[in-house]
């Protein structure tokens, strides 16, 4: 135990605390893989690595079955019956769609050519679908951003815009074409004003869809199109509007993350007023929003990476408690790895809590 204490001091307190988003953190060190073969996460329950989902950020069995049933026939027949069942204006579709078309670019990457074949048939069957039509333009939308330097980057852009208007057109009042839209603005640098309008669009048909304020809070970073005071303005600007029992109040929350440094040497910066002000806004969204609400998960996943950097160790498993399982979420998707940067989280959450007198035993359930 001492030495797990001694590996968590070096990575979370001494010297450099190297590249704080973990998509740069690209594995996270030597001394955090010792950490994850020192804990024994199993002992309170928690999932093996192996059988971690990377395609979720938590559970949605209809979907998954629904997606297990197109891999292995590579019909697309449950994903249109899934989609038609999904409330148009539910963040739960948003999601959906967005899992379908990952999978579908996930196949084509590990079968050039062949893989994801169900997505383009079902768009040839069905040209009338808006389910069909908004994965196809999420799905070229993530095929666009995998590589932005490529000769075809804009045109698959070009093309995802189109796909998007088709999808917009067969559903009028679905918030989700405008949404995956946002992502094609990113891409091809829409002015301020022309993406303004186009998150009208999206406002007008949900107004506090936090999917959609993850999407359009990209926009707004240093690293896109805007700055930090921005994103950071968008972000409040938005937890402050919320209605009651909504997840916009974890939005700052999701801007400081954007915006950390490459490099820090202040050992405080996980406990400073503002990482703390977002970390508790954060902490408040998943208190009040409802058990189910689909993208809680994502937040959740963010305040474990949080709460392990801030040495708040309890907190930390206290949202481990409720996402275990699965990884397909921001911090996590950000690295070559997620379940390997999922589980050293992981550990060095349990190692604290064990540091600190905790037990598999005295873990609140």
């Amino acid at each position: 135990m001492e030495y797990l204490i001694f590996l968590i001091a070096i990575v979370m307190i001494g010297g450099l605390l190297v590249v704080p988003a973990v998509r740069r953190m690209r594995g996270g060190g030597e001394a955090m893989r010792g950490a994850t073969r020192a804990a024994d996460p199993g002992a309170y329950g928690f999932v093996p690595r192996e059988r971690l989902d990377v395609r979720l950020p938590g559970p949605d069995r209809e979907l998954i079955d629904a997606l297990e049933e197109v891999q292995r026939t590579q019909d697309w027949q449950p994903a249109a019956r899934l989609l038609a069942l999904t409330d148009a204006g539910s963040e739960l579709r948003w999601q959906r769609v967005q899992t379908l078309a990952g999978a579908a670019a996930f196949e084509l990457a590990q079968a050039p050519g062949q893989g994801g074949m169900w997505l383009r048939t079902w768009r040839v069957a069905a040209p009338k679908d808006p389910g069909a039509a908004a994965v196809h333009a999420e799905f070229l939308v993530r095929q666009a951003l995998r590589d932005p330097s490529s000769d075809d980057f804009r045109m698959i852009l070009e093309e995802a815009r189109t796909v998007c208007g088709e999808a917009a057109l067969l559903a009028p009042g679905d918030p989700v074409p405008y949404i995956i839209e946002l992502g094609v603005a990113r891409g091809l640098a829409y002015r301020q004003a022309d993406f303004e309008e186009l998150w009208s669009k999206v406002t007008e048909r949900s107004p506090h869809h936090m999917g959609a304020h993850l999407a359009a809070l990209h926009y707004w970073c240093e690293k896109w199109h805007g700055s930090q005071e921005l994103a950071d303005a968008f972000a409040h600007a938005a937890a402050a509007s919320a209605p009651a029992k909504s997840l916009l109040p974890a939005l700052p929350l999701f801007a400081v993350f954007e915006h950390l440094p490459e490099a820090n040497l202040v050992r405080t910066l996980y406990q400073s007023a503002v990482v703390t002000r977002a970390i508790e806004g954060a902490l408040f969204a998943v208190r009040e929003a409802p058990a189910d609400h689909p993208v809680q998960p994502h937040v959740r996943h963010l305040l474990v990476w949080f709460l392990v950097r801030a040495e708040r160790y309890a907190e930390a498993m206290e949202q481990l408690r409720h996402v275990d399982g699965h990884v397909g979420a921001v911090p996590w998707s950000y690295g070559v790895d997620p379940a390997a940067e999922y589980t050293v989280y992981r550990a060095l959450a349990v190692a604290g809590w064990e540091g600190h007198g905790g037990t598999p035993a005295t873990l609140p359930r």
